[in-house]
């Protein structure tokens, strides 16, 4: 574990955060700076830096993160009018702390096309 990645010190319990989920793979916290009414981060314990590093072998974990992000709508309400989850990656994708992690936004309607 890094000892600088704020995502690491806050799986780790170094650094509060308000935990929604939890399981053996992935950790979510609700985003301190919501862009949308329900806007929580969901990232494996795993370090990895970005989308870019990931490799075959961490296939499993792609898709636990995912099922998760599923998972959490669910609970927070929002997958049955919607929702998006986005993975920044690295610094001209929007990515601001080097531990990957997917947005779950909801809870409004979200504008901007995305592609």
């Amino acid at each position: 574990m890094p000892t600088d990645c704020i995502f690491c010190r806050i799986i780790v319990g170094e650094v509060p955060a308000t935990i929604v989920y939890r399981d053996e793979r992935v950790v979510a916290i609700r985003d301190i700076a919501p862009k949308a009414p329900t806007h929580i981060l969901v990232m494996p314990i795993q370090h990895l830096t970005s989308l870019a590093e990931a490799q075959t072998a961490d296939e499993g974990l792609m898709g636990a993160l995912l099922l998760a992000a599923a998972h959490i709508a669910r609970q927070e309400g929002v997958a049955e009018r919607g929702y998006r989850v986005t993975l920044n990656t690295r610094a001209e994708g929007g990515q601001t702390v080097g531990h990957l992690h997917a947005h779950l936004l909801g809870g409004r309607q979200l504008s901007g096309e995305m592609g």
